[in-house]
């Protein structure tokens, strides 16, 4: 009895002491809890406090109207109309330029290369510095580079310089990378997916692809009857009266501001804004997973289109068996003769959403004219191909930006969304057009082996096409860009809730995600870099 009487304390006090390192252990993780939570209130806090003082600024203050949205919209298209009539002219002008600047093959390549090169190396930091800024600014100060670059190209084209001229197609690179960025930042500031967003781009594609038009078209028949420097002093003509839209642009906006409230997304409520409140390096680490999705099926799209279109010129002189001047006019119309869709499309994607079905249509369709360049090589085939691909073209560039702007839980992140977009197919330009010289070089300068490269970036397009359909189906964060826009007005909780949750219980998945996907990139930014270089010394370019 006395041995058990003793135990008994002793078992007492264990219990008791487990208890109070059980209760201890509690309380350390109560505070751990209480520090986090604190953390995550204090930045809600901020950030509310940040909200509400732009909403108190902006209290009583109507909506911007139509008319004033028509205005700036019409201005900003007429910027990028300038820009894509001077980017336009160096490719059709590919034998001019080496007969008068008197340059090689090598040294061409190392001329239009240099355009993807320089996006490669600053594309990303002009993303961040839009955001930071605001688009309205970066066009501004884009557009005046962008001049600079080419009033120096009309020197160097003057002067038949070659050294000059590779120094004006960089500065010209850097402004046109610049306003691009800018103008699709503004958009994302004014009008939310599915209310105008679409529209509004549609409307950019459609001058922006009537500027390519212009540009590429007329270049040899300037050339032709007034002289070689012409064809760039005109180019300049062009951009001086897209600088008066430009200043006209921001001295309506400064005019403006400050009487209008700031919009509002219709179905979350949310406000849309036109810059953020400081440098996130960041946020590229914690894009959402969709959005990754989005650009993995951009990525194979896009690379297809560019590759295909830098050599379908020369492609449809071996075809066709006819001149350079009809190849190049049968090329243009392949590449932008599409523009009268895209408005249409526009309004689709606004009012009855299905983006992914526009860019299954578009994938499918580009896959389908690779195979027709491939196993149907008569003249009828290819021109088959052709009409085809003029078609399916017109549907990607529209669907994958909008999708983009669908897919980000900040709109203030387009600009280094659309930033790494735009890297993404510049470092792959670069390298893919190295690998398609050194196969057609090994093939007596024929397309027969190229052509098989084209079908396999087709095909990879059409694998994540799928993968998105899929995706669409179970969840969410896919299936949106399905949605109607009484859909999505209607279904805005689940936005909000999903935005929540990618920011909140999914944000350390999607940091893996996208630091691993980030990663990829440097590398192919690396990569790219490397191959370049290495192009340039051993005369291994796509357009040698």
């Amino acid at each position: 009895m006395a041995s058990q009487e003793t135990r008994q304390p002793e078992t007492v006090a264990v219990v008791e002491t487990s208890k109070d390192i059980s209760q201890q252990i509690s309380n350390e993780k109560s505070v751990e809890a209480s520090l986090e939570t604190s953390k995550e209130t204090h930045q809600v806090t901020i950030e509310a406090a940040d909200d509400a003082a732009s909403i108190s600024s902006s209290e009583g203050k109507p909506q911007p109207p139509w008319q004033w949205k028509l205005i700036a919209v019409i201005l900003l298209t007429l910027i990028r109309f300038g820009g894509a009539w001077g980017s336009g002219i160096i490719s059709p002008m590919k034998s001019t330029l080496k007969k008068k600047l008197k340059i090689n093959n090598t040294m061409y390549s190392l001329l239009d290369a240099s355009d993807s090169f320089i996006k490669t190396v600053l594309i990303l930091l002009t993303g961040y510095v839009t955001d930071r800024y605001g688009g309205e600014n970066i066009l501004l100060y884009g557009n005046a580079v962008y001049s600079v670059g080419s009033v120096l190209m009309a020197g160097a084209a003057q002067m038949r310089n070659y050294k000059f001229f590779i120094v004006a197609r960089i500065v010209m690179s850097l402004g046109d990378c610049s306003t691009q960025i800018a103008q699709y930042q503004v958009f994302s500031a004014w009008f939310a997916p599915s209310n105008g967003f679409a529209s509004t781009l549609g409307i950019e594609l459609m001058f922006n692809k009537l500027g390519a038009f212009a540009g590429s078209g007329t270049s040899n028949v300037i050339n032709s009857n007034i002289g070689f420097s012409w064809v760039y002093w005109i180019a300049f003509i062009v951009n001086v009266f897209t600088n008066f839209c430009c200043y006209a642009f921001y001295w309506f906006m400064r005019r403006s501001e400050g009487k209008y409230s700031d919009v509002r997304d219709p179905a979350t409520g949310g406000r849309l804004k036109k810059r953020s409140r400081k440098l996130n390096f960041k946020k590229v680490l914690a894009m959402p997973w969709s959005f990754w999705v989005v650009m993995g099926y951009g990525m194979f799209t896009t690379i297809t289109i560019i590759i295909f279109n830098s050599n379908a010129t020369e492609f449809a002189e071996q075809r066709f068996k006819i001149s350079a001047v009809k190849a190049g006019w049968y090329t243009t119309l392949a590449r932008d003769a599409g523009f009268v869709l895209i408005p249409l499309l526009a309004f689709v994607i606004d009012f009855f959403g299905q983006r992914i079905i526009l860019m299954a249509i578009s994938s499918f369709g580009i896959f389908t004219a690779m195979v027709l360049v491939n196993y149907a090589s008569t003249v009828t085939g290819t021109a088959a191909a052709f009409g085809i691909y003029a078609v399916a073209t017109t549907f990607s560039p529209l669907s994958i930006i909008d999708s983009i702007r669908v897919t980000l839980t900040e709109q203030v992140d387009f600009g280094t969304a659309y930033a790494l977009k735009i890297l993404v197919n510049n470092c792959l330009d670069v390298i893919v057009a190295i690998v398609a010289g050194v196969i057609q070089d090994r093939d007596d300068n024929s397309y027969d082996n190229v052509v098989i490269l084209y079908l396999a970036l087709s095909s990879a397009s059409v694998v994540m096409c799928i993968n998105m359909i899929a995706f669409g189906y179970f969840t969410v964060d896919i299936g949106m860009l399905q949605w109607t826009r009484k859909q999505r007005i209607a279904r805005g909780d689940k936005i909000v809730d999903r935005d929540r949750r990618t920011r909140a219980e999914d944000a350390p998945k999607n940091r893996r995600l996208s630091t691993v996907l980030f990663s990829c990139i440097m590398v192919l930014m690396v990569g790219a870099w490397v191959a370049y270089i290495w192009g340039a010394a051993t005369g291994n370019n796509y357009d040698s």
